[in-house]
């Protein structure tokens, strides 16, 4: 019997059949050739986004950030750093409401922020090799304040608005903060800005339905003092704001003082008024964060029209070693010691401050004897003003100009002034004293204006062919002891400002350029003064009326916020005698008790005054 064979005569003949399954079968093995090729080409981050899955008890998941739960969708983070992040910047959104734009954070405390680890899925830790870098830092923005519109008018207003019953037998007496009040380990992240709200109650403990009351708010650490910007909203409740920057984080406390109750200080007599109690002193610890605070820039031109300024004082060096010397002074580091940009720019040493340097919403260069003579060479500064200004005169000759045969700089000064080291640069200064229209005198303030010979006096400086190229003023101090009540002063404010528009325009049409206008707000009086007629709420308000005259006159060319220059160190006399921060070094028993005493604060005041002076060319 034959043996049997395969009969493979069906393959080797032609079989449409056949051949039409060969044409699918090569298609399909091209298409997974080209799918292989397309998956080799895919960004795998972007297939990985799609899929990573974190998985979190409902505990935990609480304590996240919702951008950061959103951004999972968007873009891979490196979970090592994410988390800390998380630990540093939201566990305490039960405590304060941040400024930042298009965030919502789910409030959570967590008691212990070192144990706060959220659980990873173990194929999410095991992918982080290929993920993408870590989102970038957030970029925060600094803390500012500002000048409500027709400052003036409204507060008339609220001045003069009626108690009403149930507000007319209560003042104030301490307030509610719900979201420190008996919160322990308070801990909040640097960089971003903290809103707090509190509301004032009266001796019932019943809450105060008006606003006007006065509160002094302060933010201390070892480097770092700043006065937090409050808000009155008119209810009785305010709100007020903290920020410290990441490189400063650490231990801070948090005052809160009752100077005055509903506009009290604005009265003639304050000092039967003034109720001075420390409602609150915080321990609150800033933690370091990554995120970002735009880089602070030397100030401009432009800068210098801010109204109402926001700043800090920052520690860069620290000799506890240091001690007075003979002739009063402080040189607590050598002269040539820098500044830590971008914090100042220029020799920090020549302040004598021991470290502290001043900045806002824009930082100062200290500048050099040699710089400040090349920028007022052949300039003439007219000074109006009280007797801080005289201070403020010497202290720039003699810690900055290296002028020291002018030991003393009375109310009336004119002076051309001759660079001791180069006898082709001269400045002038011209400065006229404003607190009485006689310089002997004192509290009249902006009232001096009401007489003639005084008036005519000024006008004498503006009317040649030549007048100054800048003009310095301030009033205030003088102004809280004549001014009865704030509807006068306003009054008072407003023929001051049209008296300068007037002997103004009269340079102007007379073919000349009129000098630019640099008001310096008036200083924070200090220690016993804070309850006296020209009280630091006394002399903020009158210090936004006359900024609110100014610029409706067109009279305001740059701003100065020495207010809030002094303002945190305004507490005790350390740095002041009460009433001025520019007295000259003297080894001698100081108002507190000490021997010698700070001056520093308007020595800032006076290299600031020389940045506004030459924002070109410094």
């Amino acid at each position: 019997m034959p043996e049997k064979s395969a009969n493979l005569a069906w393959v080797m003949r032609p079989n449409p059949v056949v051949h039409s399954w060969f044409k699918i079968l090569m298609m399909g093995v091209f298409l997974g050739i080209l799918i292989v090729w397309g998956i080799d080409g895919l960004n795998m981050n972007t297939f990985q986004k799609d899929f990573a899955v974190l998985k979190l008890s409902s505990s935990e998941a609480i304590g996240l950030d919702s951008s950061f739960r959103k951004n999972l969708s968007v873009e891979k983070p490196n979970l090592d750093s994410r988390f800390e992040d998380v630990d540093l910047n939201f566990t305490h959104q039960m405590l304060a409401q941040t400024h930042e734009k298009n965030v919502e954070f789910e409030p959570k405390i967590v008691q212990n922020v070192s144990s706060f680890s959220p659980r990873v899925s173990a194929d999410l830790t095991l992918n982080q090799s290929v993920m993408s870098p870590p989102l970038s830092p957030r970029i925060l923005q600094w803390v500012s304040s500002g000048l409500e519109a027709n400052f003036s008018s409204n507060l008339l207003v609220k001045w003069l608005a009626p108690l009403g019953e149930h507000c007319k037998d209560s003042k104030s007496v301490d307030i509610r903060l719900p979201s420190l009040d008996g919160v322990a380990n308070i801990e909040l992240s640097s960089g971003e800005i903290h809103e707090f709200v509190f509301q004032a109650v009266d001796e019932t403990g019943e809450p105060r339905c008006l606003g006007g009351d006065y509160f002094e708010t302060d933010l201390s650490g070892e480097r770092w003092k700043s006065r937090p910007p409050i808000k009155d909203i008119g209810n009785g409740s305010y709100t007020f704001s903290l920020q410290v920057h990441p490189d400063f984080a650490g231990d801070y406390n948090l005052t809160i003082i009752l100077l005055f109750r509903h506009y009290e200080g604005l009265k003639f007599s304050t000092a039967k008024f003034v109720f001075d109690k420390v409602l609150r002193v915080v321990p609150i610890k800033f933690l370091k964060s990554s995120s970002h605070l735009p880089r602070l820039r030397q100030c401009e031109t432009t800068d210098y029209t801010r109204d109402v300024w926001s700043g800090r004082w920052t520690r860069h060096a620290r000799n506890d070693n240091c001690s007075i010397s003979k002739d009063g002074r402080y040189r607590c580091q050598k002269a040539s010691f820098p500044c830590q940009q971008p914090w100042c720019d220029g020799p920090l040493g020549v302040l004598e401050s021991n470290g502290w340097v001043y900045s806002s919403h824009c930082s100062f260069k200290l500048v050099s004897t040699q710089q400040a003579w090349s920028c007022l060479n052949n300039r003439w500064i007219f000074w109006w003003g009280d007797s801080n200004h005289c201070d403020t005169i010497r202290n720039i000759l003699h810690f900055i100009l290296d002028v020291r045969g002018i030991p003393i700089v009375p109310r009336i000064f004119d002076m051309n002034i001759t660079n001791p080291r180069n006898a082709s640069q001269m400045v002038r200064f011209t400065s006229i004293f404003n607190g009485h229209p006689n310089h002997t005198g004192n509290y009249q303030g902006l009232n001096s204006l009401i007489n003639k010979e005084y008036r005519e006096t000024l006008k004498g400086y503006f009317s040649g062919n030549i007048v100054p190229d800048t003009m310095i003023m301030n009033s205030g101090l003088h102004d809280g002891i004549f001014w009865s009540n704030i509807r006068r002063f306003i009054k008072g404010a407003d023929y001051a400002a049209s008296f300068w528009a007037d002997v103004m325009k009269g340079v102007s049409r007379r073919g000349l350029t009129r000098p630019k206008i640099i008001y310096r707000t008036t200083v924070t009086t200090g220690g016993y003064a804070r309850a006296m007629a020209f009280n630091p709420q006394k002399m903020e308000t009158f210090n936004g009326v006359v900024l609110d005259k100014l610029r409706r006159y067109g009279m305001l060319d740059k701003i100065i916020d020495d207010f809030d220059m002094t303002y945190p160190w305004h507490y005790d006399n350390r740095c002041n005698d009460g009433v001025h921060y520019g007295r000259a070094p003297l080894r001698a028993r100081w108002r507190d008790g000490q021997i010698g005493h700070q001056y520093f604060v308007d020595l800032m005041l006076g290299h600031v005054l020389i940045n506004a002076l030459c924002a070109h060319s410094v």
